[in-house]
């Protein structure tokens, strides 16, 4: 695939601002993908956002970085009609959306069963969890496909982990949500693919992510994740970037529905 394969492009990115996302808009960009880049983030963290939009511009695309909330169904109604906007006034015409990257990472991380109430679970925290990591890609492509802004090509990727399968500490409602993120996700795959739309999930390794530190005894995940892969070294955001652009080469137009692991062979290797 040459870069001029995807020069002119959009992509439309949930959580764009740091980890997969961030580093997936970097690769996009240096092929001349054009990014709309949607994230929540405070404080100083936002003043790194610039620096990235910087970054990404000069590759000669256009980026556009919205702070907001993508589990608000309003802003999500509010975002779509901008972004519809956007780029029914591109240079080249009207265009769908080539690529949309769910990449959000917002739950809770408590036990089901803590030493007391106020250390487990709430079931405001097990719904809030389900519905910001998992429900709201259901919700953003429902909207994006009744706007118009997905069509013949167009590439859906959800963010999963191995988590789906396995069990943590502290990691409940995320697993739940992770797995309930690839069920989705096929039921997707299988009411777009008429209308030539893909739908995947990518299960990245275990990466050093702000994600991943904000797990509690995420450093053991680290270190077990490192010792059981055969490369030696845990997943960087780059190999899921580098996925991720491969996999919108225009001419890839018949993997639909899959759980595509991209770990180096750590799910594969055991304890």
């Amino acid at each position: 695939m040459s870069q001029a394969d995807l020069k002119g492009k959009w992509a439309l990115i949930l959580g764009a601002s740091s980890g997969f996302g961030a580093a997936t808009a970097q690769e996009l960009a240096r092929n001349g993908v054009n990014i709309i880049g949607l994230h929540l983030d405070r404080g100083p963290a936002l003043e790194a956002v610039k620096t990235l939009v910087s970054e990404l511009q000069g590759y000669g695309v256009q980026a556009h970085y919205t702070n907001m909330n993508i589990a608000n169904a309003e802003k999500r109604a509010d975002a779509i009609g901008r972004i519809k906007a956007l780029l029914a006034a591109s240079p080249d015409g009207p265009q769908t959306l080539h690529v949309v990257m769910h990449s959000v990472a917002f739950g809770s991380l408590l036990p089901f069963i803590g030493e007391d109430a106020s250390k487990s679970l709430t079931q405001a925290q097990v719904e809030m969890t389900l519905d910001v990591m998992a429900n709201s890609l259901v919700y953003w492509v429902q909207d994006l496909w009744r706007a118009g802004l997905l069509g013949q090509g167009s590439r859906v990727f959800s963010m999963t982990s191995a988590g789906s399968v396995t069990v943590f500490e502290t990691y409940g409602a995320v697993s739940a949500a992770k797995a309930a993120l690839e069920s989705h996700t096929r039921q997707l795959a299988l009411e777009l693919a008429r209308y030539g739309v893909m739908v995947n999930t990518i299960m990245a390794g275990v990466t050093d992510t702000a994600a991943l530190r904000k797990i509690p005894g995420s450093d053991k995940l680290v270190e077990g994740a490192k010792r059981r892969n055969p490369s030696g070294r845990i997943t960087t955001t780059a190999d899921i970037a580098k996925t991720i652009r491969a996999l919108s080469d225009p001419d890839l137009v018949w993997i639909n529905g899959a759980t595509i692991v991209v770990d180096g062979g750590e799910l594969i290797s055991g304890a």
